[in-house]
């Protein structure tokens, strides 16, 4: 499944739950549909078509019974996740949630070609004996009784046969220098082998050179597809090459290619994995038992989510620059994390980046607000830059990170307009906090909306007016006139009409403290869209 996830994923399938973990096989792949009582086997990954969301339960829990490995359904709602989620942990089978814009035989070609590459991988290893690098090597050395160098296209050693026979010069600073010396790649780039060995399958012969201590050798070129990946050469040892010799060297490098390729993918890919699963956990869809082992956390253990931004500082709008400074800062983080903490974990989603601390102790706060200052310190001092973070509460365990993340969201939001603080909990902008809830819930709804302020934002458009910003400075100075016109850089008198004048317009009673709250969050509302 691990295989799977990374072949496939994003954007086609989010993992939403593993029971067994992702080492577990997926060896065929099935379509059911709902009218069907088809019955499914150990290793299939089944595809439920036909049905969405919870309407699928039953295929889930029967795929279960029938010890399935995973089922694929599309999922419409959050609450069809979590349904789905629960359902397929009791069965013990693994869910993947496909995205609704995909279509079925497009992920079923897809899926059906990973399982199949991977079947045909397994049976080249098992009948081609395909090991490390350096047991190619080792075979390769016994096929051509000659001395084996396997190399990447910078003539860096990436492996060698073991010889009881007397290695040349070059042999013996290649291994030593793990690079070939550069006088005798000029020479061979000069006589034109590299060009050959990049060209095609040619097997190079590359005569002796006693006068440099130098044997006879041959060579052939790694390739996938016209790409060139390195080299192997095959020193002359105590026996003469022969044409059996050519023919391994063939087969050695189409053997070498794969594994060259695997390596690759392998390397690129397990970060790329890990990442995802860890914005799967902060988003809440993936259950932390199925990903604990996997990014190396204790699903039992306390945690807690930080998140850091980057507010541009002035005079830099350049977009180029303020990537580079986003990419700094991550970096910056990701050190600072785990030497706090070896399990941290970083990852970047829009302009933010997370940073997840699992395995905590009890009465971890004070150390993560320390480690948070440490970072925003270091980032204004080594970046120049205005960093500010919000330190989600620290949780009972990983599967509840989701939480911490959603808070430490909403912390930061509420200190985007106050560069002033830099690192805050919920406890230090809980009030701002609430009232952004507040603001976000009457922006979703609008019957809650009083239409009679319309009028107001009507005439200051048509006027140019500024009636509805003097009636919200008036508010929020608890209707202290001579504060409220200073803010507002206007005489008392001009402030006190502006504000008769909006009552006049809307019919407003801000006598009324009940109406007076509702109009002021109708216009912190309207001041938030209009920004």
């Amino acid at each position: 499944m691990r295989q799977l996830l990374v072949a496939v994923g994003e954007p086609l399938i989010d993992l939403l739950a593993a029971p067994a973990g992702l080492d577990a096989d997926v060896r065929d792949v099935v379509i059911v549909e709902p009218e069907e009582d088809s019955t499914t086997h150990p290793g299939d990954l089944v595809l439920v078509i036909g049905v969405r969301g919870r309407s699928a339960l039953r295929q889930v829990r029967a795929a279960g019974r029938d010890g399935a490995t995973a089922v694929a359904v599309k999922t419409q709602t959050e609450q069809d996740a979590r349904a789905l989620r629960d359902a397929a942990r009791d069965a013990g089978i693994a869910l993947f949630g496909v995205w609704p814009e995909v279509r079925w035989e497009q992920l079923e070609s897809l899926v059906r070609s990973v399982v199949d590459n991977a079947r045909l991988t397994v049976e080249a290893d098992a009948g081609e004996s395909l090991g490390d690098l350096f047991s190619l090597a080792q075979t390769v050395a016994a096929m051509t009784d000659g001395i084996v160098s396997i190399e990447d296209t910078a003539s860096r050693v990436l492996a060698y046969s073991r010889s009881d026979d007397d290695v040349d010069e070059l042999r013996r600073l290649s291994i030593l220098g793990r690079r070939g010396p550069e006088p005798y790649l000029a020479m061979l780039r000069e006589w034109g082998v590299y060009e050959r060995l990049r060209s095609g399958e040619e097997v190079v012969r590359v005569d002796e050179r006693p006068d440099l201590g130098i044997r006879r050798r041959m060579a052939v070129g790694i390739h996938a597809g016209a790409q060139p990946l390195g080299t192997i050469w095959v020193q002359e040892g105590a026996a003469p090459l022969e044409e059996r010799s050519r023919r391994a060297l063939l087969g050695a490098a189409r053997v070498a290619a794969v594994q060259l390729i695997r390596q690759r993918a392998e390397a690129s890919a397990a970060p790329r994995l890990r990442e995802n699963l860890l914005i799967g956990l902060l988003d809440g869809k993936v259950d932390a038992a199925s990903v604990a082992g996997d990014i190396g956390a204790d699903a039992a253990r306390p945690a807690v989510v930080v998140v850091f931004t980057l507010r541009g500082r002035a005079g830099v709008s350049d977009r180029p620059e303020l990537e580079l400074e986003r990419t700094e800062m991550t970096g910056l983080i990701s050190v600072h994390a785990a030497a706090y903490r070896r399990s941290a974990l970083v990852t970047t989603l829009s302009s933010r980046v997370y940073v997840l601390l699992p395995d905590l102790p009890s009465h971890a706060m004070p150390g993560v607000l320390g480690m948070t200052r440490e970072i925003v310190a270091a980032a204004g001092k080594h970046l120049r830059a205005a960093v500010q973070a919000g330190v989600g509460s620290v949780v009972a365990a990983l599967d509840e990170v989701a939480h911490s993340r959603a808070e430490a969201d909403r912390v930061l939001d509420a200190m985007g307009h106050d560069l002033d603080t830099q690192v805050a909990t919920i406890a230090d902008v809980r009030s701002r906090v609430v009232l952004s809830e507040l603001l976000t819930v009457l922006g979703g709804n609008e019957r809650f909306r009083d239409p009679r302020l319309d009028a107001l934002f009507e005439h200051d458009a048509e006027h140019s007016g500024a009636l509805a910003r003097s009636v919200l400075a008036y508010l929020e100075h608890f209707g202290d006139v001579r504060a409220a016109s200073s803010a507002l850089h206007v005489h008392p008198n001009t402030l006190r009409h502006r504000v008769r004048r909006a009552a006049e317009i809307t019919g407003l009673d801000l006598s009324d403290p009940a109406e007076r709250l509702a109009v002021q969050l109708h216009l912190l509302l309207h001041r938030r869209l209009s920004r």
